[in-house]
């Protein structure tokens, strides 16, 4: 609005501009008054259609507006008409934009090798390959993530290759993985561990057990190294022992016969695993570990009789495939 009436006035002083070179003054007077209507004519339209204008056709300040005022002040009428039929049409009367129906790009590069056509977390390498070789960091943090829908021996190796990964984001991601599957378990731990005191004779034979697992899930996911590993063992072994007397058997009778032989006891390995035979667990269960035995003792001759009594179709499956055609 405010334009509207600067442009009507700036028209109106223009108009009286002119009309003062028909006054009975001097020549000199009268030139003097129409310069000063004049210059302010053009002020004023100037603002006005300065005001109208788009803000990008308002830049830059202020060559902008000067040049509107130059246009109008130093070419009289003239000037004033020339910007009001350029301007004024231009802003009502816009012309109507087409649809762009393509869109400009650069010519991409070419790749200097040539693409996968498939997610390299399939290939015949597997993840620990995608670690090792993927140059893309997401490739890498798909590979991680990948392993939460595997089981946690499968697992553990792959989140311990990550930790040398140059991405930081890649060992972040396998150090956190690593550390809540840790935590899950200490947590379980511990609250095992305040329950003992307190519990009944038949609910300590079942925390012993748990205590047990607990501790043997520690060192089979190979989450304890070293002298870490060495407790978490011993307390594993203590626990299954304190559950056995207490009247557990069965399935713990194994555990600790697993337990014995990742330390490397075969003597008590072997007592463990005929007392879960006793117990009744399935002898085809039982048939690896007393082949893993006869192997570190050396008793190379019973390992093939021991492979033969497994079922034929178990022997088709991984691990015992490779062993099958290696003994039988």
């Amino acid at each position: 609005m405010i334009s509207k009436w600067l442009f009507s006035l700036g028209v109106m002083l223009e108009a009286s501009s002119w009309s003062s070179l028909w006054v009975d003054l001097p020549p000199g007077q009268a030139f003097v008054l129409y310069v000063i209507a004049h210059g302010m004519a053009s002020g004023m339209l100037c603002a006005g259609v300065w005001m109208l204008l788009p803000a990008r056709y308002r830049q830059p300040m202020p060559w902008s507006p000067l040049f509107l005022f130059s246009l109008v002040f130093f070419i009289p009428v003239v000037g004033a008409l020339g910007v009001a039929c350029v301007i004024f049409p231009a802003l009502y009367w816009p012309r109507p934009r087409e649809q762009q129906a393509w869109q400009a790009l650069g010519i991409p590069k070419l790749p200097f090798r040539s693409q996968p056509l498939h997610s390299p977390m399939f290939r015949d390498g597997g993840l620990q390959d995608v670690l090792r070789h993927a140059p893309d960091p997401d490739l890498r943090l798909s590979a991680l993530l990948s392993t939460r829908r595997m089981p946690g021996r499968d697992a553990i190796p792959i989140l311990k290759l990550a930790l040398a990964d140059p991405s930081d984001d890649v060992r972040l991601l396998a150090y956190s993985m690593l550390d809540k599957q840790e935590n899950d378990i200490n947590q379980r731990i511990q609250a095992d561990l305040k329950q003992l005191p307190f519990a009944k004779p038949p609910a300590r034979a079942a925390l012993h057990a748990t205590l047990a697992r607990w501790y043997w899930e520690l060192a089979y996911l190979g989450l304890a190294q070293g002298s870490v590993l060495e407790h978490v063992l011993n307390q594993a072994r203590e626990h299954a022992e304190q559950g056995l007397r207490a009247g557990e058997g069965g399935e713990l009778h194994l555990l600790a016969g697993r337990i014995a032989l990742e330390m490397d006891a075969l003597d008590s390995a072997l007592t463990h695993l005929d007392a879960a035979e006793q117990a009744g667990i399935d002898a085809s269960l039982l048939i690896p570990f007393h082949a893993e035995i006869a192997f570190r003792a050396g008793h190379y001759a019973q390992i093939p009789s021991l492979l033969a009594a497994l079922p034929a179709d178990l022997l088709r499956r991984p691990p015992f495939a490779d062993l099958a055609r290696c003994w039988l």
